[in-house]
């Protein structure tokens, strides 16, 4: 019979929940067996949504994609929930508050649209609305940074997207949606997807929240549409005039996938410690802004910032490399490690 082990959960709230696993086991089905439901969406290693650090304990990681789980990551005890076995009692750090790990399954609400909007560079506004499910109630509570899962009518295909505009009670969802070609979703989003149409979809899921603890400086760090759960955490931080003072950085390709300016714009009106840099890493015309990647800018700011003993919030959302570079960056010029709190956008 396999070897069973206690596994204890931090929580960002300074809670712990815990649950037995047996070595034969990874993390994300022992939790389930206990009716506890963990972030987790491919359950394969490659999406990275499992995410964790392990505090003490010894365990057995499996094969997973190095874009889920940078090789730096690992060696801060960065683990993915769904590959890891125990190989002792372990100690688990994770983003999420006790109450963001839901008893039960995941809520899969069904959603009507109501918009689809071309907001330039590609990308497609998708704004979908909650509705009620059979006994009245409208699932729609949800987390600044969060993502759920959008299924294409009359499939059973799935893909994950951030949502981008903040907690309400009208059960709206907004979501910036970059069109991949012969992608699947975006197939159906730009030749099939009407106002009034519904599709299943699952969530919230997703750790890749604020940190609430202290005043200190956040800093934001997105590639393309990695600026959709960005946008969700300043909208919130704009609600609620939160007193942070706060940096966008926002990189781009070139001039021709610019999107969403409006609405930083917007941003910056309504929240005043916000300020916001657009980054272009290949300008083709008269560029007036900064050239190069957003990390190029993240840099130059986070050297200002430790010359002057500040240790700001990194919060980082886009590809794999955008989050590797940032991190080689934060470890080179001495952020605690502590201090980032990412996300990797990985293809569906």
């Amino acid at each position: 019979m396999s070897q069973t082990y206690s596994i204890c959960l931090n929580t960002q709230d300074g809670k712990e929940i815990s649950f037995d696993c047996t070595a034969d086991e990874n993390l994300i089905d022992a939790a389930a067996r206990a009716n506890i439901t963990l972030p987790a969406v491919c359950h394969e290693g490659n999406c990275g949504a499992c995410h964790g650090h392990c505090r003490s304990g010894d365990y057995e990681q499996k094969s997973h994609s190095s874009g889920a789980l940078s090789k730096q990551d690992e060696e801060h005890g960065g683990i993915l929930m769904c590959r890891t076995h125990p190989r002792g009692n372990m100690v688990v750090e994770v983003t999420s508050d006790l109450s963001h790990i839901t008893s039960g399954p995941v809520p899969e609400p069904v959603c009507e649209v109501l918009a689809v909007d071309d907001m330039g560079g590609q990308v497609r506004r998708l704004l979908l609305k909650v509705l009620p499910d059979e006994s009245g109630v409208v699932h729609s509570e949800f987390e600044p940074g969060q993502f759920m899962e959008l299924e294409i009518p009359g499939t059973d295909v799935r893909r994950a997207y951030s949502i981008s505009n903040a907690p309400n009670w009208s059960g709206e969802l907004e979501f910036m949606i970059r069109l991949q070609p012969h992608g699947k979703f975006s197939t159906w989003l730009t030749d099939v997807a009407r106002v009034g149409d519904r599709l299943n979809t699952k969530g919230p899921e997703g750790s890749f929240l604020l940190h609430q603890a202290g005043i200190a400086p956040r800093r934001f760090v997105a590639g393309g549409t990695g600026v959709a759960p960005m946008l969700s955490m300043l909208r919130q931080m704009a609600e609620f005039q939160e007193p942070h003072e706060s940096h966008l950085y926002f990189g781009l390709t070139s001039e021709a996938d610019l999107f969403a300016i409006e609405e930083i714009e917007e941003l910056k009106s309504s929240l005043p410690n916000l300020t916001a840099e657009v980054c272009i890493w290949k300008p083709a015309g008269d560029w007036q802004g900064f050239t190069g990647s957003p990390v190029d800018a993240f840099k130059r700011d986070l050297q200002a910032d430790l010359a002057k003993g500040i240790q700001p919030d990194v919060y980082l959302c886009g590809p794999p490399g955008l989050i590797d570079a940032a991190e080689a960056v934060a470890d080179e010029l001495g952020l605690p490690y502590s201090s980032l709190f990412s996300e990797r956008f990985l293809p569906g």
